[in-house]
């Protein structure tokens, strides 16, 4: 009886954030996956359990949610003054695709302490004790972040007191620095896709709709939890067991994407479940975090919930807070208006595992346009495995990958 043997790609399977991913090394893949293209993705897809009817990723790395469906190919910078070139491939569950249109945030926390331990950090940055300052060119969007590493013995150091909510267990804390976060054309930046903080969007069967459309971090459309009939205290279970709810937001997220020229057409939003992003907000309120712990409406700023990939996340996404902590520091948007209409460099906001601070430098120019000049927040990493990927040859053969070409034939 013939059968088609396993292939080995080195890998590393981290937690970054509220996220966990499969981190790749460029030079560790096969020659045809180090380029853009069918056979990278169908890879990638078999690495995560992908397409899987079940939605479950049973025969892969995935974690069947948004959050661990997640892939990431880190390589030695091809731009000046950068160490690292990040690129971030979000893996649909159920559908063949990976989605390359943005960036995730969480997972971000967890790229320079993979540099370093891949040794793609020249030795003599790294201090024997205190920080490695890591500048990461995030490819998916073209932008600069500056991550800082904490080093003890010269070595990564992982664990700590340092606590985040929706993280079971306390960590190291890692400063993330996202440099001139908003997207941006060659008539500078485009903060709002509109030119307007508020928007209204007329949506057929849901009606009109206050919305902030803001391209910064990640694209996200902003709206207020009381236009949706909500508290904006929801958990996730009560928004994700709502199917009509769930098919809401995404004819929402659709018309939005549309409005802020993501799309071209209504029925391509389908296909880009990665952004834009839809989150709703609220005024701060008490209320009970998914482990329990009691959240006071006096120690948050505003309370938001945010989908990705159709389904409202657990915690908060890195690149949604970016664009939660600068839509809260210029003025007039609906989340400055929820958080008392201020202005202001640092947000505390309430999500469904707890509570996050974001601080931004937003300004505006002599046009009298906003710009967001940096965007600070603290997150954790942690590596779980490291080894290598299998994946059976005759899923990824028939695309032409040979299995002899920088992989390792299993015995």
């Amino acid at each position: 009886m013939s059968f088609s043997p396993q292939i080995k790609i080195a890998a590393t399977y981290m937690r970054g954030g509220t996220s966990k991913g499969i981190f790749f090394k460029l030079d560790d893949l096969p020659k045809a996956a180090q380029v853009a293209g069918e056979i990278r993705d169908q890879i990638l897809l078999r690495v995560m359990g992908s397409p899987d009817p079940y939605q479950k990723q049973i025969d892969g790395m995935g974690g069947a949610s948004s959050s661990t469906s997640k892939t990431v190919i880190i390589s030695k910078s091809t731009q000046p003054d950068h160490d690292v070139d990040y690129l971030f491939g979000q893996v649909s569950i159920d559908q063949a695709f990976v989605d390359w249109s943005g960036n995730c945030g969480n997972l971000t926390a967890a790229v320079g302490a993979f540099a370093i331990n891949n040794h793609l950090i020249d030795a003599h940055r790294i201090p024997q004790n205190g920080c490695c300052t890591v500048r990461i060119w995030q490819k998916n969007i073209a932008k600069t972040i500056v991550a800082h590493i904490p080093i003890c013995n010269g070595q990564v150091q992982e664990t700590g007191d340092f606590e985040l909510d929706g993280v079971t267990f306390p960590t190291a804390e890692i400063a993330i620095e996202f440099l001139d976060p908003a997207a941006a054309d060659q008539d500078g930046s485009t903060l709002f896709p509109t030119g307007n903080v508020i928007d209204t969007l007329d949506i057929p069967d849901v009606g009109n709709l206050q919305v902030t459309l803001i391209n910064v971090g990640i694209p996200t459309i902003f709206l207020n939890a009381e236009d949706l009939d909500y508290q904006g205290t929801e958990s996730q279970e009560e928004i994700n067991q709502d199917l009509n709810a769930l098919a809401r937001f995404e004819l929402i997220r659709a018309h939005a994407a549309l409005k802020m020229g993501l799309i071209q057409h209504l029925d391509q939003a389908k296909n880009r479940q990665h952004t834009p992003k839809i989150a709703f907000v609220s005024p701060s309120k008490t209320y009970v975090s998914s482990s329990g712990k009691t959240i006071k409406a006096e120690h948050i700023d505003l309370l938001v919930r945010a989908l990705s990939m159709g389904k409202l996340h657990h915690a908060m996404m890195g690149t949604a807070a970016v664009a939660i902590g600068t839509a809260a520091a210029i003025p007039g948007t609906l989340v400055n208006l929820a958080a008392g209409g201020q202005p202001r460099t640092i947000v505390h906001f309430g999500h469904p595992s707890g509570t996050l601070k974001v601080g931004a430098e937003a300004i505006q120019n002599a046009q009298g346009q906003w710009q967001v000049k940096k965007v600070m927040m603290s997150r954790s990493a942690r590596i779980l495995m490291e080894g290598w990927v299998r994946i059976p040859f005759e899923d990824v053969g028939l695309l032409g990958v040979n299995h002899n070409d920088n992989l390792n034939e299993l015995h």
